[in-house]
């Protein structure tokens, strides 16, 4: 093992836009439109509209950003590139780590919840049980995991995709004022709520950059697979929630620890089992990808020098971040040991959310002192403001309401 050892690229256009479509997908529908649909009733498919255009925004200005600086701990070399303060960069770093433990302790106990309906397996034990395995998957290479995550990511498509089809029935029922309409009884409170958790579920894509120095040709794979990414689990995400919104009460979705099984169920299917099994597949993706992406920032900051040297600690066989990779996989065991799941969600929605005001502020400064770059996308400047607008008032409400 070697300080010197550097990560190796391996990554194309397909590897990284499943890598980052599988961290969507499995954070949003597989454990949380039940959750969401608690808080907004039937207005659950416009709070997934509402978070989908706040994060929109902020994926665009990912794309220029990740074109001008392809490195790992992205997030804060952006910032440095922007403001100069160490301080600062590091302490948004830790707070994407931050983000990251959170969203895998929290798709850990999705993970256990479908898994009970399987089999009765503790649900502490299953989620620490899978964080133990994935952390060792991470270790063994960037391109095991990825390709892994590909795999997964395949399947998760292929499970929205059959609920899709079992649930068809509800394409035909569809009303315009079904799909847009505000819960009277939660109202306009509980649909910004609602859009705050559902958030969550469109994180994923500020994960890819962090794998920008793993990927061949970042300056132009990266923009594009980010843009790949968020049309094709938009989509997705909006026709599933409709049909589980219309075929479920949204009571019945937020008791459910397994949600999309038991819309299967009701569509028809006769095997719902296979739902829990690949809502399971989800999951773990989502662990995965959070374990690379953790433990990347870290060695990107330790390679710059702003956190402990040994936290770049590169294994000299396998080529992963060895000492990062150990340091988030103990963290993420205590998160999820302690918190439930929505207060993990919501942790996540609030620190990836602060993170994107200051990227998009960030994107703001660079635009205005360096015009001209060899980046592959340039967004138009309203992009950012609008970006960290909306992350703002998101936090906003959610902080009064919690008042």
């Amino acid at each position: 093992m070697t300080k010197t050892v550097r990560l190796q690229r391996s990554l194309g256009l397909p590897l990284v836009t499943l890598y980052g479509l599988g961290n969507i997908l499995g954070a949003g529908i597989y454990v949380l439109v039940g959750k969401v649909a608690g808080f907004a009733g039937s207005g659950t498919t416009v709070s997934f509209l509402i978070a989908m255009i706040t994060a929109t925004f902020t994926a665009f200005s990912y794309m220029e950003l990740s074109g001008r600086y392809p490195v790992s701990a992205s997030v804060s070399v952006y910032l440095h590139k922007a403001f100069g303060k160490r301080w600062l960069s590091v302490a948004v770093g830790l707070a994407m780590v931050g983000g990251g433990i959170t969203s895998a302790a929290a798709l850990s106990q999705g993970f256990a919840g479908y898994l009970q309906t399987l089999f009765g397996v503790p649900m502490l034990a299953a989620s620490l049980g899978l964080l133990v395995v994935l952390g060792a998957v991470a270790l063994k290479g960037i391109g095991e995991s990825a390709k892994a995550a590909a795999l997964f990511t395949s399947i998760e498509v292929f499970g929205l995709l059959l609920v899709l089809w079992f649930g068809r029935s509800a394409f035909g029922e569809a009303q315009l004022s079904h799909i847009v309409s505000i819960d009277p009884v939660m109202g306009i409170g509980g649909l910004i709520s609602g859009a705050f958790l559902a958030f969550y579920a469109f994180i994923g894509f500020e994960d890819m950059v962090n794998v920008a120095e793993e990927t061949k040709n970042p300056k132009r794979t990266m923009p594009i697979a980010i843009l790949l990414s968020l049309v094709l689990s938009t989509t997705l995400y909006l026709l599933v929630v409709f049909v589980a919104t219309t075929i479920l009460k949204p009571s019945e979705l937020a008791e459910s620890s397994a949600p999309l099984t038991l819309v299967f169920e009701r569509s028809g299917a006769n095997s719902a089992g296979i739902l829990s099994i690949i809502g399971m597949i989800a999951t773990v993706n989502g662990v995965i990808v959070q374990i690379i992406m953790c433990s990347r920032i870290l060695y990107g900051l330790a390679r710059q020098g702003w956190i402990h040297r040994k936290l770049a600690l590169v294994h000299s066989t396998y080529k992963t971040p060895l000492t990062a990779t150990l340091v988030v996989l103990g963290a993420m065991i205590v998160g999820t040991t302690f918190l439930p799941l929505v207060s993990l969600a919501q942790l996540t929605s609030l620190l990836v959310l602060s993170i994107f005001i200051l990227v998009n502020t960030a994107l703001i400064v660079i635009k205005r002192r360096e015009k001209q770059h060899d980046g592959y996308v340039t967004v138009p400047s309203f992009v950012p403001y609008a970006g960290a607008t909306l992350s703002a008032a998101a936090i906003i409400h959610q902080v009064l309401d919690w008042l």
